[in-house]
């Protein structure tokens, strides 16, 4: 084969290398761009920028390998082979692949939805699949959460169904406090409407509020109590600090009032036979 005749295939095919190569060098250099854009937002959680880091890698592998596959298939028909065959090859490749991989790709896909749809990121504090506690790692193929004992438990994202975000924009302290039937329910509401007031105004505890603490007349009639309820729309994560502090002030002022919280007891009532 002369010179002149191969000329064309190869120019073709260099070409082809070229624009690839530009591809691929224009997909890293806007996945750097976007890392570094969503570095310097200040006010983008860390948790929320590796999320979108995360998702801004996978986008470009995909990019990529498509760059590149669609690169060889063009350098193969250049060549004159008849690519025909080797598209239906791949689709009988990528059949099996996809039965062979259901639960890989169903969790693949799964993560590109939390990552895409921000349903939490890295620190929030969520409920799923049974399992509750802190996020520490999000990857497309699974969820890693710490619970309160220490425990690591790994989560496939293609698993996630509901999940509970305790921290996602604000949270909210609940306070049942049970009290005995003889005490005078007017007396007890003045009491706890005195103590929620102070505790709004205490430098420690009112950065954490977002709405003054309610007192909520009795939700429920217990056997042995009048429950009521203390609630305060908090910022995220720090409902449980602020509920602990309101569980101290509670018994405090209980006791100093001389409001009695009535806890199980068992009566024992021993009769002498004369």
């Amino acid at each position: 084969m002369t010179w002149e005749a191969l000329r064309p295939p190869l120019l073709s095919s260099l070409l082809i290398l070229l624009l690839a190569a530009l591809g691929v060098a224009l997909v890293q250099f806007l996945q750097r761009r976007v890392a570094r854009l969503l570095e310097a937002i200040p006010r983008l959680r860390e948790g929320r920028c590796k999320q979108l880091l995360t998702l801004s890698d996978a986008l470009r592998w995909i990019v990529d390998a498509l760059i590149v596959g669609s690169t060889l298939l063009m350098l193969l028909s250049t060549a004159g082979v008849d690519v025909t065959p080797v598209l239906t090859s791949m689709g009988v490749a990528g059949l099996a692949l996809t039965q062979g991989a259901q639960t890989l790709i169903k969790d693949i896909i799964g993560g590109l939805f939390i990552l895409g749809e921000n349903q939490y990121t890295v620190g929030d504090v969520i409920k799923v699949g049974g399992v509750s506690g802190a996020v520490e790692r999000i990857t497309l193929r699974s969820t890693h959460v710490r619970d309160i004992a220490g425990a690591l438990h790994i989560v496939p994202n293609g698993e996630v169904r509901v999940v509970s975000n305790r921290t996602r924009e604000w949270s909210r302290a609940l306070v049942d406090v049970g009290v005995a039937y003889e005490e005078t329910l007017d007396h007890t509401l003045e009491v706890f409407e005195s103590l929620v007031a102070e505790f709004a105004e205490d430098f420690e505890f009112a950065p954490h509020l977002m709405e003054t603490p309610q007192v909520i007349e009795p939700v429920s009639l217990a056997d042995s109590a009048v429950k009521v309820r203390i609630m305060v729309k908090t910022q995220p994560g720090k409902q449980w600090v602020v509920s602990r502090a309101l569980h101290r002030r509670v018994l405090a002022v209980c006791d100093r009032e001389g409001i009695e919280l009535p806890y199980p007891r068992q009566e024992v009532i021993v009769r002498r036979q004369v």
